[in-house]
């Protein structure tokens, strides 16, 4: 085979319309080419979602690299807001637009690409192992999930991993993830007594009492930060009552807070504090507050070492600048292979990814094929 063009791969990827829950053969294409160089391929298929595993080289190999990666992409949004095809692939002034050029298509063709040609010019002593997912934007419980479950039950295992994840604010080599913030969403319902604006004393008001949970709760300082995260961070992010009527005292009230918590809190200590906040408010104000919590991933962190090391290294080499480790942004599914083996996370630039016009720099696809290649040399060396 000759050598795989990334920039020809992330094209046929992006015209796939392969928005969450739908794959539109973007998974076929990758496949294709990957069997073609000797990978073993699997398709995992779950609760509608389409994954593929692949292998390069022998089961249990006592070293193997793997890369994650999703093709499934979110909304375009308005078709008319777009000034070229969100599925077109158009090279323009040496960008490509479409949806998922950045989110992360161009990713997963670095990393296929880099990966075929290593296989097929100067094959390790070891494994390569891709899973690829197209359930990343979507709920994420039949994605890389599903991947990792499937790996359990066939003893599949990576050493180590690189999630391809777009991870620099700004320009190319500026920032890889060794760990991500933990997400929570916490659900009130704070019910009173329906009853007469005009005879408050007959009725129990709910809102009162839910604008007390919620400024006790956006007050509360959650900690200062700890060595590699910046303070956790809570946000009411909805309050709504639905109720149209002026003389009338609603029953109940609901409202939405969002937390983003580091390495000192658990999804489950913040719940039991959360219930805590709203029991003090219950007794208060005599109302009853139902909590559901759900936690969308734990706080996580992959001490710098010998992997952040090396994928520094190939950034440095091919950038000529030192990668920030950070901590930084919101979930991603290293959050599932940190549980597998030690992860990563390093890609492109991402200031566009799920706006309109979303673009990727043709050369950053080039370069990154070039760095994930490195990474790859560097690790079998």
């Amino acid at each position: 085979m000759s050598p795989v063009d990334p920039v020809d791969l992330t094209a046929r990827l992006v015209r796939c319309a392969s928005v969450t829950p739908q794959d539109d053969g973007a998974l076929t294409v990758l496949q294709a080419l990957l069997e073609e160089a000797g990978f073993q391929c699997t398709r995992i298929e779950r609760g509608g979602i389409c994954n593929l595993f692949a292998r390069w080289g022998e089961k249990g190999a006592a070293r193997s690299f793997g890369f994650n990666g999703h093709t499934d992409v979110v909304p375009i949004g308005q078709r008319e807001d777009w000034t070229h095809d969100p599925f077109g692939a158009e090279i323009v002034d040496g960008f490509m637009y479409g949806r998922g050029t950045t989110d992360m298509k161009s990713g997963v063709a670095a990393f296929v690409a880099a990966a075929v040609d290593l296989v097929q010019t100067d094959p390790p002593e070891g494994a390569v192992i891709l899973t690829i997912t197209g359930d990343e934007e979507g709920d994420a419980l039949d994605g890389t999930v599903a991947l990792l479950d499937w790996m359990k039950a066939e003893d599949e295992t990576m050493s180590v991993c690189l999630v391809g994840e777009p991870t620099s604010p700004d320009f190319m080599g500026q920032m890889m993830k060794i760990g991500r913030r933990g997400s929570l969403n916490a659900f009130f319902t704070v019910t009173g007594k329906q009853g007469h604006s005009a005879y408050p004393h007959r009725a129990l008001n709910p809102m009162p009492a839910m604008a007390r949970l919620m400024d006790r709760l956006s007050g509360h300082t959650l900690d200062e930060g700890t060595a590699h995260f910046d303070a956790s961070t809570l946000a009411v992010v909805g309050i709504d009552t639905g109720n149209p009527a002026t003389n009338v005292i609603p029953e109940k009230t609901r409202a939405t807070v969002n937390i983003r918590f580091n390495d000192s809190h658990s999804g489950a200590s913040l719940g039991t504090w959360l219930a805590q906040e709203a029991a003090r408010v219950d007794a208060e104000f005599g109302t009853q507050t139902e909590l559901r919590v759900k936690v969308s991933g734990e706080a996580f962190l992959t001490p710098p070492g010998d992997l952040s090391d090396l994928v520094a290294r190939a950034v440095k080499a091919e950038t000529n600048r030192e990668p920030e480790l950070s901590t930084t942004g919101g979930t991603s599914d290293a959050r599932f292979v940190k549980d597998h083996c030690p992860v990563v996370e390093f890609g492109l630039v991402g200031k566009t990814m799920h706006a309109v016009d979303e673009r990727v720099e043709v050369a950053q696809i080039h370069q990154l094929k070039t760095i994930y290649a490195r990474i790859l040399r560097d690790y079998f060396a």
